[in-house]
């Protein structure tokens, strides 16, 4: 059988004169060493954006990180800090596509903005200002460094025990992430599982309870250099293997 696909959800950015959609070579190399499948970029085309024809051919969905923030006011909010970058067309292409994607029980795999979106899909809400909030540690990442700092292991999350991150990791109850963002969950969605917690109470990963597959959700970054990090590696294999089960229970059917 063919690799299967699985839609990666563009960014709309702005180069020069021209509107390009994009998304960064981590995500899809980390899709295609790190998970064994084909990844396949799904412009931010909001409303136009036809998700049923895409999720047809989809075996998964992994939602990336990027520069910009999700719209407050798609959690109730005022944009506290119109300054920052934000992305309108992926905002109205990435929720409806959750919700698409949960609906078709595909595998998703959500990570940093992505972990955001998921939250915010299902009815969630989040600090715009995580370094603001009382009681919470710094989790930005520091530009002026280099890529590699920027990236390091930053500190450290609680794994739920007996939840999928514990599982995937042979039984461990902690481990070590690079942080580089500076939002975060305020509110949980209802159906939402928390998975993992940094020591100052912010959720670094989730699960859907309903999800009959596998879904994940994390706040930190497992596809930078992937293939050099064996947690990582286990992560996006795991969600590769849903991947592949997916695709083998669709094509059962089609016999």
């Amino acid at each position: 059988m063919r690799r299967p696909i699985v839609l990666v959800p563009a960014c709309q950015r702005q180069l020069g004169s021209h509107a390009w959609h994009m998304a960064q070579d981590k995500y899809l190399h980390a899709v295609l060493r790190g998970a064994g499948c084909m990844p396949l970029l799904l412009p931010a085309l909001g409303l136009d954006a036809d998700l049923d024809a895409a999720l047809q051919i989809a075996d998964g969905v992994m939602l990336t990180g990027s520069a910009s923030n999700v719209d407050a006011r798609l959690y109730g909010e005022d944009i506290l800090h119109p300054d920052l970058p934000q992305d309108p067309a992926r905002d109205a292409t990435t929720l409806p596509l959750i919700r698409a994607a949960l609906a078709r029980q595909l595998p998703l795999l959500a990570i940093c903005r992505g972990f955001q979106e998921v939250n915010v899909a299902l009815g969630g809400s989040l600090h715009q200002a995580v370094h603001a909030v009382p009681g919470m540690m710094e989790h930005r990442e520091n530009v002026l460094d280099p890529l590699a700092r920027q990236y390091a292991p930053a500190h450290r999350i609680k794994l739920m025990p007996d939840g999928l991150l514990s599982r995937l990791l042979g039984g461990e109850s902690e481990m070590m992430v690079n942080s580089l963002h500076g939002q975060g969950i305020a509110r949980l969605a209802d159906g939402l599982l928390v998975d993992a917690l940094a020591d100052d109470g912010l959720v670094e990963a989730y699960t859907v309870a309903s999800a009959a597959g596998f879904t994940l959700a994390v706040q930190w970054h497992p596809e930078w250099q992937v293939e050099d990090n064996p947690q990582s590696m286990r992560l996006f294999g795991a969600f590769g293997q849903a991947c592949r089960d997916y695709q083998e229970q669709q094509h059962r059917k089609k016999e």
